[in-house]
């Protein structure tokens, strides 16, 4: 049907070299097996980046297999098809025929089709008097056939690579979620360690991901990552080592150690904070007066102070370190004896008249104090003053807090990193 590969364009498109390569191209693959026509095509859109196409030239090219004949593509059926560009315009969803001849160029250039251009340009089939066509103008698929083993590599190298960006943006986010957790739980235990460093260090890292990133760097990222996290797990390891020989020994030991003694000198150490936070934080709140201007308001705090349920046994959450708990609210220092906290009796008599400022009720902050300890909950009002912008209710706010530690599903600590990260950013430093 094809008298030879060389075709010279019809009209003022001109000749050139890239033209005469894909032809000589489509003659040399000759011995190329047919090929199911759709399923090239969706190796095509798999591998369009490669090849270089967009979507719209897609869709010009699936309009013009579907003038194709047969469903395989094969030298024996003849691969020219030649429909009008009014017929190809229809079968491409209505493009403008501006367009269907941008993108008809476009599938020239990658090399999927080559225009056999008859001699007035004209797009039709001579055939014989059986019906079979002896000779066609219009669109070769031979391009088409002859990359086919090409195309297919391609397409299954997109797929690869689609694959591995998944399974890359997955363990990424396992990581994140592991090295989060981790510091967290560090926080909470109050291990030895610089965590507020490699918490930042780690957020520098995920924030440094663009949203479109290459698989490359995606992979550079995780085993980052990954060695963020051995270290954070290491450490971990060290302390869990450390204590279970500290259990072992005081196992070993026990015979030589008083429990009486010890357990009377830890109640008096109780006794002695209880007393501390009754009877010497009252006198350092405000003397305003009360409603019914019967009493001042330090009485009725005291008594506040006295209904506390403050237990000898260790609060039910781990404070954390006090500096730290200043570091990321520095505005409770103004609400402490003599302006300054020195011990957790100052942060918590500061927190007495926090609670009362931001109308948090006394049997919130009791019901605070009673399922996360004294400690955690004067830490729960200093952040709350530092947002208290941002916060409608306080005291809806903290009973909802209280109701989530008593189930477990509240730690102090990533609400005190959120804080601390927020007094470093750099636009409240300029402010």
């Amino acid at each position: 049907m094809e008298s030879g590969y060389v075709t010279t364009p019809f009209g003022r498109r001109a000749m050139s070299l890239c033209l005469l390569k894909i032809q000589q191209q489509a003659d040399a693959g000759k011995s190329e097996p047919a090929r199911n026509k759709w399923k090239l095509f969706r190796a095509v859109c798999e591998a369009r980046t490669e090849l270089g196409i967009a979507d719209r030239a897609l869709t010009v090219l699936d309009a013009l297999l579907s003038f194709y004949p047969e469903d395989t593509i094969s030298r024996e059926h003849g691969l020219i098809v030649f429909p009008s560009n009014a017929q190809l315009s229809i079968r491409a969803r209505g493009m403008t025929p501006a367009t269907l001849r941008r993108h008809l160029a476009v599938l020239v250039e990658a090399g999927l089709i080559s225009r056999k251009d008859s001699p007035n340009g004209k797009r039709y089939a001579r055939r014989g008097r059986e019906g079979q066509i002896h000779d066609a103008y219009g669109f070769s698929l031979a391009p088409l056939l002859s990359r086919a083993s090409e195309i297919e590599a391609a397409a299954a190298q997109a797929v690869a690579d689609r694959e591995l960006l998944r399974v890359t943006k997955e363990r990424i986010s396992i990581c994140r979620r592991d090295i989060t957790k981790l510091i967290g739980a560090a926080i909470e235990d109050h291990l030895p360690g610089d965590w507020e460093d490699v918490f930042t260090g780690f957020r520098a890292l995920i924030d440094g991901i663009p949203r479109t990133a290459p698989i490359e760097q995606l992979t550079s990222t995780l085993g980052q990552l990954g060695k963020i996290r051995e270290r954070i797990i290491n450490q971990l390891e060290i302390q869990i080592n450390l204590q279970n020989m500290s259990a072992n020994e005081s196992h070993i030991e026990r015979h030589k150690q008083d429990s009486e003694s010890s357990y009377l000198s830890e109640s008096e150490h109780a006794d002695e904070a209880s007393v501390g936070v009754t009877s010497k934080l009252a006198p350092s709140l405000p003397s305003e007066c009360d409603e019914d201007n019967a009493r001042p308001v330090d009485d009725r705090q005291s008594n506040t102070l006295r209904s506390m349920p403050i237990s000898p046994k260790p609060s039910p959450m781990k404070s954390l370190p006090l500096g730290l708990v200043l570091q990321a609210c520095p505005q409770i220092a103004d609400y402490a004896p003599g302006g300054m906290v020195r011990t957790w009796r100052d942060l918590m008599a500061a927190a007495v008249v926090v609670h009362t400022m931001l109308r948090v009720s006394p049997s919130a902050y009791q019901d605070a104090c009673r399922s996360m300890g004294p400690e955690i909950a004067a830490t729960i009002m200093a952040c709350l003053l530092e947002r208290g912008a941002h916060i409608n209710s306080a005291g809806g706010y903290l009973r909802d807090l209280t109701r989530r530690a008593e189930r477990g599903e509240f730690a102090v600590g990533p609400m005190l990193m959120a804080l601390l990260r927020t007094s470093k950013s750099p636009e409240k430093q300029a402010g």
